[in-house]
């Protein structure tokens, strides 16, 4: 199979289901976003961390290409002419998202409670860990803009607060576990 097939030459993109768009669309956004999430993740989960965070952080990354499959499926082409799923995969479930929940109750039980928003930083590998965060975000309000045009699984935009959420909490984890200093941001009064 041939990495390059051409068909993008002209700016545009073939949707799972054959529909082409325009490589800037909504909802190439969405699944390239995710996409770039996921190769953040593979970074983070390449330091030296945990084995729980390493083991948590693999199965996201199988769920995000779920994600992006749902993504890349457009909602009247998802089910076939004879009713079976085009997708034919495991959606994304309550059990995923209660996973990520459950994660970050451990973690939070070994952290110290939050009282200030934190500044990202303190070492590398916290750093990773905001900035697959902060796209996860990207990926979460892009998404939610397609899911107003063409409405997906919901379960999609909960997995993805979700798991923005644990990135932060794993921020926090690592910055515990690497002996990072977590900076806080304490806003300036005015005079």
């Amino acid at each position: 199979m041939k990495i390059y097939t051409k068909t993008g030459d002209n700016g545009t993109t073939a949707l799972f289901g054959g529909t082409r768009v325009p490589k800037h669309h909504i909802r190439i956004n969405s699944y390239g976003t995710v996409d770039e999430l996921n190769s953040w993740l593979g970074l983070v989960r390449d330091q030296e961390i945990a084995a729980q965070a390493k083991e948590t952080l693999a199965i996201v990354q199988h769920k995000l290409f779920t994600v992006g499959a749902i993504l890349a499926t457009e909602p009247q082409k998802a089910v076939l002419k004879n009713g079976k799923d085009r997708l034919n995969i495991e959606k994304i479930s309550e059990a995923d998202i209660a996973l990520l929940e459950h994660e970050m109750d451990k973690m939070n039980e070994t952290i110290p409670p939050m009282t200030h928003f934190i500044l990202p930083g303190g070492h590398t590998t916290v750093s990773y860990c905001h900035l697959a965060r902060t796209v996860c975000r990207r990926a979460e309000r892009m998404s939610t803009l397609l899911y107003e045009e063409e409405p997906f699984d919901s379960a999609v935009l909960r997995y993805l607060n979700r798991l923005s959420d644990y990135l932060f909490v794993l921020s926090r984890k690592l910055a515990i576990d690497l002996e990072a200093s977590e900076i806080k941001w304490i806003p300036e009064k005015k005079e």
